[in-house]
């Protein structure tokens, strides 16, 4: 195999599990597609890369970065050689991400009603109450089929030895599925007969999925049932999500002007009247949702939202009030939830976590700060992070002095080896650093997982983060059905 030029020039990098190559060779996942490729020109191999930057520009699979308060749309970078799991690890995967969202949503309920978790002494309350993103508004608010968590996207890492660790939950208004579905699209168009002969399993269900457990959320019958997806309008970074996944569910994309409450009923103006709305499917942030209860300020909410949710005439996907389940510190209890609730032990594992308001803790991290990456409970996109040893002493000196001040918005981890893949970069394949996000959809029915999800790449030399926002891309993923043997 390493006779082609392409794979010979490849360069593993010491302490890092490569996704693609081991010890004695390719991984077997990979192989079937290396020989697909082994064969191919150089010239042709940039050809396809060109095409599916080309293909992307005339789609508009765009995304916002803001930058000094001005917001430039970009066109998310794609690498055209795929991220491969094999059967057995997706299993894995898929089973472990299950526990993890049953124990988060039970917990979710259970905070913002009994609160036994509490009683029982395994979550301190100071830590709930503290926590910006608990909704004291959502306490003894019952949801529909008590679900709070319906879309989670949850980010997985795996170290130098190739352990998978959960990175972060995402319960809030998780995004990035659209261009799960894109890479996928693009993929066909430029290896269009290696995924049907590798048995890579489809993504494209998800849409259908996703419109299916919205339409069962809703109180009347669904022949009758509204559903729409409410966005933040055009100058959202994830607007061509919005806009490509109503297209894709067949159901209206609309804003906050488009809607309007009327005795505690949600109605979409369209040019016959007033049409009820029965499900909402928002990707506005909490305290945007309703200027009568939240940010009187908000203009991307819709006044009276809030109580006729609460009365049980609109079904808001997801529930308000997830982000307390999305603290990083709140993370640290997920191991704990999971035997509490479900009497197992975590399939997946946490990253290890140092919560900075206990002071020996916090004086560990103080000292071993190059060693960790120190992150800010409650942001997210890479943003309020400091990396150890990228780090600068006056970097270091700030951050100390923030989590002195304010010890309970840090938590700190240690610095994980990320896993790499080959990406086609100026011709050659270079290791770049990835995670995965997997999609997981919590209906009445269960929880689905699509096989696959969007795995993003730090296309920085040497970097760690994979945020697009931080100059992340990303590459189709491909789990192989069990036909394949791996």
């Amino acid at each position: 195999m390493s006779a082609n030029p392409l794979l010979h020039s490849y360069q593993e990098q010491a302490n890092v599990w490569d996704e693609m190559f081991r010890a004695e060779g390719i991984r077997p996942e990979y192989r079937h597609f290396v020989a697909a490729i082994q064969t191919l020109p150089g010239e042709e191999m940039t050809r396809k890369a060109e095409l599916a930057k080309k293909l992307f520009l005339s789609q508009g699979v765009t995304f916002t970065v803001y930058n000094s308060g001005e917001g430039i749309e970009k066109i998310f970078p794609f690498d055209i050689i795929p991220r491969i799991i094999n059967h057995q690890e997706w299993l894995r995967i898929e089973a472990g991400i299950k526990q993890r969202l049953k124990a988060l949503n039970i917990f979710l309920k259970d905070i913002y009603h009994q609160q036994f978790i509490i009683k029982d002494g395994i979550i301190p309350a100071t830590l709930i109450y503290s926590c910006p993103q608990f909704l004291r508004e959502m306490v003894n608010v019952d949801v529909p089929h008590d679900i709070y968590t319906h879309i989670a996207g949850v980010d997985l890492i795996r170290d130098h030895d190739g352990e998978l660790y959960v990175l972060e939950d995402n319960l809030r208004t998780p995004s990035g599925v659209s261009y799960m579905l894109e890479n996928r699209s693009i993929t066909y168009r430029i290896f269009p007969d290696v995924l049907p002969k590798s048995h890579v399993r489809p993504v494209k269900d998800y849409p259908d999925l996703l419109f299916r457990n919205l339409l069962a959320l809703g109180s009347r019958q669904a022949s009758e049932a509204t559903v729409v997806l409410l966005s933040p309008g055009i100058y959202n970074s994830a607007y061509f999500e919005h806009s490509a996944l109503a297209r894709l569910m067949g159901i209206r994309l609309v804003e906050s002007r488009d809607l309007i409450v009327h005795n505690h009923f949600v109605y979409m103006k369209t040019t016959k009247g007033l049409s009820r709305v029965d499900v909402i499917y928002r990707r506005v942030d909490d305290e945007y949702i309703d200027p009568l209860v939240f940010r009187p300020d908000s203009a991307l909410g819709v006044s009276g939202l809030y109580w006729a949710y609460r009365k049980g005439n609109v079904a808001i996907v997801n529930a308000m009030g997830n982000g307390v389940a999305d603290d990083k510190a709140v993370y640290c209890y997920v191991p704990d939830m999971i035997r509490y609730y479900l009497n197992e032990e975590p399939i997946l594992k946490n990253v290890p976590t140092l919560r900075l308001d206990d002071p020996d803790q916090r004086q560990h991290v103080f000292d071993n700060m190059a060693r960790m990456v120190i992150k800010r409970t409650n942001e997210s996109g890479g943003y309020g992070m400091l990396i150890g040893n990228c780090a600068t002493d006056e970097q270091m000196a700030e951050f100390r002095a923030a989590i002195t001040q304010d010890p309970r918005s840090f938590i700190a981890q240690p610095i994980i080896n990320l896993s790499s893949t080959p990406c086609y970069i100026d011709g050659v394949l270079q290791p770049r650093r990835v995670d995965l996000r997997p999609f997981a959809l919590y209906g009445p029915s269960g929880i689905d997982i699509v096989p696959g999800g969007l795995t993003r790449v730090a296309l920085r030399e040497g970097s760690l983060v994979v945020n697009s926002s931080q100059g992340g891309g990303s590459k189709d993923t491909w789990v192989l059905g069990p036909e394949f043997g791996g």
